[in-house]
């Protein structure tokens, strides 16, 4: 690996850090702002103003906002989210089976989202201005126009509603079966993949073309290289940091995506766990649910950066 190459490398990395550090401060004080008083929401209105202030006390609330942050962020590097002001138990300890939810939700959609998303987007950049093309295009473009939300209902309305093929909710305490984890997270894959598949297909196909319209990929249509050959052996190489920019910008929406459909499906996530916490104003939990989805997204977006630098052939 040359100098170049490391020094972009850990450029990259400096900025994701700094990135994160940016965004710690805004998830810190976007929580402050929040309206209403913790203790009062806790205590409940009937609380006596002293109850109240005691509370306050004992969760360090009359503290200067400063040195809060500052506390907050010193145990968060540490690996220690505090504990949950609603259920009084250690944050991590809430976040780890919510956790795993999400993520098996987010490697089921990807695992159908990668593979269908990359084959179309390809297939129709091989095949641009077909038939296929279009039509592919024309669906993409009609889902990416659709809110989640609204993809979400439709899928209830037709699969469960009217078809009654499957369940409205996602009730996976209750799976006993492999027919049974088929049923409880089709409606969600379906849903996130039909989002996330959109966007990436749109992207991929951006990216095939870009390359297939480039000198030297011109040079080897003349010497008669075959379309499969075109697209395998020397646009696709060549356009592999693009592809993998598409891909993690496309799963770091399911970042977003996954907060609405999670509390459509009823689905014990992590961002269940988030919209709960946000009801009951429990500032340590949202922070720590904020900070990681913002760390899942930086990491998507840094690994996507490092194998644009290292698959660029001009770098090395």
């Amino acid at each position: 690996m040359n100098t170049h190459i490391l020094s972009l490398i850990l450029s990259r990395l400096f900025i994701t850090i700094l990135t994160l550090m940016i965004i710690s401060v805004i998830v810190f004080v976007a929580t402050t702002l929040l309206p209403g008083d913790t203790a009062t929401i806790l205590l409940g209105q009937s609380a006596t103003p002293e109850a109240i202030a005691g509370l306050r006390k004992a969760m360090h609330l009359d503290e200067p906002a400063f040195f809060r942050f500052l506390a907050w962020i010193l145990a968060f590097l540490h690996g220690d989210l505090g504990i949950s002001y609603a259920n009084n138990m250690p944050i991590a300890q809430l976040i780890g089976a919510r956790l795993l939810n999400s993520l098996k939700l987010a490697a089921v959609t990807t695992g159908f989202a990668l593979p269908i998303s990359l084959f179309l987007g390809i297939t129709t950049a091989m095949f641009r201005s077909s038939w296929y093309d279009r039509t592919v295009t024309v669906f993409t473009i009609g889902v990416i126009s659709i809110p989640e939300f609204m993809v979400a209902t439709t899928a209830v309305l037709i699969f469960a509603v009217y078809l009654k093929w499957l369940p409205a909710l996602s009730l996976t305490g209750d799976v006993h079966s492999l027919w049974g984890l088929m049923r409880a997270y089709a409606m969600p894959v379906i849903t996130l993949t039909c989002v996330v598949s959109a966007q990436m297909i749109r992207m991929t196909r951006a990216a095939v073309i870009d390359a297939l319209d480039s000198p030297y990929v011109e040079m080897a249509l003349l010497k008669g290289a075959s379309r499969k050959r075109l697209v395998l052996s020397h646009a696709l190489p060549n356009c592999l940091g693009p592809i993998a920019n598409a891909v993690a910008l496309s799963l770091s929406y399911l970042l977003g995506g996954v907060i609405i459909i999670e509390t459509i499906f009823n689905y014990p996530g992590i961002a269940k766990l988030m919209v709960d916490a946000v009801t009951t104003r429990d500032l340590p939990l949202i922070q720590s649910c904020a900070m990681i989805f913002c760390l899942a997204y930086l990491v998507l977006v840094t690994i996507a950066d490092l194998i644009a630098i290292l698959s660029n052939p001009r770098l090395r």
